[in-house]
Order: structure tokens, then C-alpha cells, then sequence
């Protein structure tokens, strides 16, 4: 399960690693658990990040195909980003220690033969 609002530091970090349009994120997303199964969520995201001043976005003429909104990163999108990444990291550690102390009593990754049991 992926945290709540999750998809908002993803795509700034998508953002961060280049500009794109939506379909380029849709995808580039499904690397960091998101499924494609729910486009809305992720233009939903964009407009509020745009609202937020996170990202901007502008029209891109195509010779090939329609026309398509392309998004990138603003300054203030980077420092949320960095803020983003170190509450991520704070929760990381805390998972990590709780899953080590879990880890004496089950075994997570299926093999519970070798688990010691709580008395």
C-alpha cells in the first residue's frame, strides 16, 4: 500500500528528472507503484500542484499528433520536493525500525518455520 498522497512527490520527482507531458508520467509512474489504471488521479495531482505553484504547465504544438500540455518543475516545486523526500526518509527509518523488531517475532517474507513465536 503506498502512502497517502504519495503521487504528489512522484511526480515532482518525475518533473525533476525532466519535463513531461502527461502520458510520459502516466507511465514513468507505474515504476514507483502507481497502476495506469487511473489516469484522473494523476491529472488530478497536476492541477492541483499547478494550483499549489509546484509545477507549470504550457501548451506544445505537435506536427505529428494533437497537441499536448507539458509540465515542469517550478522552484518551489523543487524545495517541496526535498521536504517531500526527507519526511519520506524519516518514515523510512521508523518502518525499518519497526519492521527489525517485528522481524524477531515472523518472518515477512513467507518462511515462518524459522520465526520465533511471542509467548
Amino acid at each position: 500500500m503506498l502512502p497517502k498522497n504519495f503521487v504528489r512527490p512522484c511526480v515532482l520527482l518525475l518533473l525533476r528528472e525532466h519535463p513531461a507531458h502527461g502520458y510520459d508520467l502516466l507511465e514513468r509512474l507505474e515504476a514507483l507503484g502507481f497502476s495506469r489504471d487511473d489516469p484522473g488521479r494523476l491529472y488530478r495531482a497536476l492541477r492541483a500542484l499547478e494550483t499549489d505553484g509546484l509545477v507549470h504547465s504550457a501548451w506544445e504544438r505537435s506536427e505529428t499528433g494533437p497537441d499536448r500540455r507539458m509540465y515542469e518543475l517550478t522552484r518551489r516545486g523543487m524545495e517541496t520536493l526535498h521536504a517531500a523526500a526527507s519526511g519520506l526518509e524519516q518514515t523510512r527509518t521508523l518502518l525499518d525500525s519497526f519492521l527489525t523488531r517485528y522481524g524477531e517475532f515472523a518472518d515477512l517474507g513467507g518462511d515462518r518455520r524459522h520465526a520465533r513465536h511471542a509467548r
